[in-house]
């Protein structure tokens, strides 16, 4: 199973919203972490059940290789960093 990884922030109406650096303008929200977390899953989770395959994501990088990325050093600093399981590992390298 491949992981995608998340930048979770606060909002300032206190709900989180959730970025995907390998997925840029990719996002979702929740109320708790947990919940914005589960809302990112399901949000990967309907990529790969798209039934046209009109939805390709790209590989997803390890965080060793993000941490290389000066964007993503710059994005994650005041972000919760977290991994979003993706169980269609298969789809991101159509």
């Amino acid at each position: 199973m491949a992981h995608y990884v998340a930048l979770i922030r606060q909002d300032t109406d206190g709900s989180y919203s959730v970025s995907f650096p390998d997925i840029p303008g990719v996002v979702t929200a929740g109320e708790t972490i947990e919940e914005a977390e589960e809302e990112a899953a399901e949000l990967l989770a309907s990529a790969a059940e798209d039934p046209d395959g009109a939805i390709i994501l790209p590989p997803p990088r390890t965080i060793d290789e993000l941490k290389q990325d000066p964007a993503f050093v710059a994005a994650s600093k005041d972000a919760i960093v977290a991994l979003i399981a993706y169980s269609a590992a298969d789809r991101a390298t159509e």
